[in-house]
């Protein structure tokens, strides 16, 4: 490169306008714009919590009550779940003779008595059968007539010798074949009636229509799979009674006259008086049970077959055995924990307290207490706390 161009590089490098580096940008930090909502949130769900541990939960209250020695009646000894059941059981009214169906003469819950009219079937047939056997009956005894007739002369025929002994006797025998065939007629017709007589159903004791099995017009016959023949279901519910299955290791405390009380699921607040009378003779060893019957002594409308029912055994104390007092609480209090233990709440300066118990049996609609109170306590039967020391107010 010459003189030359080395000046010409050099003015131009001074007449070059030097410009400022840009500044660097420094990165703008991010908002974290969901941290106070976090916050918030966290403090909103606190205060519920709070509200929620502070709030007083509405609960019903009832009084354990301690009666005096003797008053609570005879000591609850075992109880169970069963069922209602008749004395007689049901009585299943069927045809002895076939036929359609005409008519009922009942209803569902009708009461009936002994021989009272329940079904009719179409007797038409019945009826022809019964005027067909008198009509042979009738012919019969015009056969009667003349075969007497020719033996009455025929005896004086062979009286004088006119006819032989053979020909006589013949007209013997033809009167006397006459006089059975009546005897048969007779027996056919008398079962013509009776069959005619089973077309109308009747009631074969008192009772209470249960059910209609079938419906009018429906074919009905006797015998059959399953009692097909079967139109209406009674029961006698003047003889109520409650069966229980009671487990074999619990039989040494229940024995044939013995009190019990049933307290029908329906009517939790009934309580019938009622006496064992049956003890079945065989254990059922699948379940390991006996199978009991009480009867009810006093039985009313409100006692239905099938019911489900619970039935508890009474055992009066021993004679000159001292009775001690009893603290009773209605059933509803009374629970039970993941571990099988009998508790209940107990409210006391406005909070719960869960009080272990240990119950002996039911008293009508409540329980025995043995241990655990001492009379007098508010118990919850309404509401659900849930924790010690919670917060209540008694609302009824």
């Amino acid at each position: 490169m010459s003189d030359r161009e080395e000046r010409l590089r050099a003015e131009l490098s001074s007449l070059r306008i030097e410009r400022d580096p840009a500044p660097r940008r420094t990165p703008r930090r991010r908002r974290r714009w969901w941290i106070p909502v976090l916050l918030a949130l966290l403090v909103i769900g606190a205060g519920a919590v709070w509200a929620m541990r502070t709030r007083a939960l509405a609960v019903g209250v009832a009084y354990a009550t301690r009666s005096a020695p003797g008053e609570a009646g005879p000591l609850p000894v075992l109880s169970g779940s069963g069922y209602i059941v008749t004395g007689d059981r049901y009585v299943s009214v069927g045809v002895r003779v076939a036929g359609r169906i005409d008519h009922y003469f009942v209803e569902e819950g009708q009461s009936v008595k002994k021989g009272d009219s329940l079904v009719q079937l179409d007797d038409r047939d019945y009826r022809a059968a019964v005027a067909a056997t008198e009509a042979r009956i009738a012919s019969a005894r015009a056969n009667v007539a003349l075969a007497d007739a020719d033996l009455s002369r025929g005896r004086a025929l062979r009286g004088q010798g006119v006819i032989s002994q053979q020909e006589y006797d013949v007209l013997e025998n033809k009167a006397a074949v006459a006089r059975a065939a009546i005897k048969q007629f007779d027996a056919e017709l008398e079962e013509m009636r009776v069959n005619l007589d089973y077309t109308t159903l009747r009631a074969p004791a008192d009772g209470v229509v249960l059910a209609k099995l079938k419906e009018v017009g429906e074919i009905a016959v006797p015998g059959g799979f399953a009692g097909s023949g079967d139109l209406i279901r009674l029961a006698n519910l003047d003889d109520m009674r409650a069966e229980v299955d009671v487990n074999e290791a619990d039989l040494n405390r229940v024995h044939l006259g013995q009190p019990a009380t049933v307290t029908p699921d329906a009517y939790p607040d009934a309580r019938y008086a009622a006496a064992v009378v049956k003890l079945y003779p065989q254990v059922d060893r699948q379940k390991g049970t006996l199978k009991i019957e009480v009867r009810i002594l006093q039985p009313d409308a409100k006692l239905l077959p099938d019911m489900s029912a619970r039935v508890t055994f009474l055992q009066p104390p021993e004679p000159g055995a001292a009775a001690e007092p009893a603290v009773l609480v209605p059933a509803r209090a009374v629970q039970r924990d993941a571990q099988g233990e009998s508790f209940v709440w107990v409210v006391h300066d406005g909070r719960v307290r869960r009080q272990r118990i240990e119950t002996g049996g039911d008293v009508g609609d409540k329980i025995r207490i043995t241990s655990g109170l001492q009379g007098g306590e508010a118990v919850v039967v309404s509401g659900e706390p849930t924790q010690d020391g919670q917060r209540v107010v008694v609302g009824g």
